[in-house]
């Protein structure tokens, strides 16, 4: 709080009150940072010149097509595009997923039906973990278009 000594009215050493703000020790500060900041920033920039050996690693192999099971608002199961029910579910998903690869490491993308019976979601949930089907993602619409 600032004080303004003498003028006008009473005694010798009457203060008055002061209600602006002093804004010098902000923009000093303000100053001093903008100063640090443009003589640190050069120093931050890498000026060493290095040839770098190429990169010899071999490209991964590309990823397995993902396999879809669809659960119609009816309870109707689909994998991928092709029919399927809750009883041979585990058969047929094998067959579409390969031989060759590990039913336990498989990602399973369910789709389902926003109006599908919760006991037809849970059904298919409990085959596919009555099959070795560990690894399950559930898809949502991106409604962010």
């Amino acid at each position: 709080m600032g004080a303004k000594l003498g003028g006008s009215g009473g005694g010798k050493y009457e203060e008055e009150a002061n209600a602006s703000i002093n804004v010098t020790p902000f923009v000093d500060v303000m100053l001093v940072l903008l100063i640090i900041f443009m003589v640190a920033a050069p120093l931050a920039a890498v000026t060493v010149k290095v040839q770098l050996p190429p990169a010899v690693a071999k490209p991964g192999t590309n990823p397995p097509k993902p396999v879809y099971i669809s659960i119609q608002s009816n309870g109707r199961i689909f994998i991928q595009d092709f029919p399927s029910d809750l009883s041979t579910l585990g058969d047929d998903l094998r067959r579409q997923v390969g031989s060759k690869r590990d039913p336990t490491h498989e990602r399973i993308f369910i789709r389902a039906d926003k109006d599908v019976m919760y006991g037809d979601f849970m059904g298919v949930m409990n085959m596919l973990q009555d099959n070795q089907f560990y690894s399950v993602a559930l898809v949502g619409e991106d409604n962010n278009k």
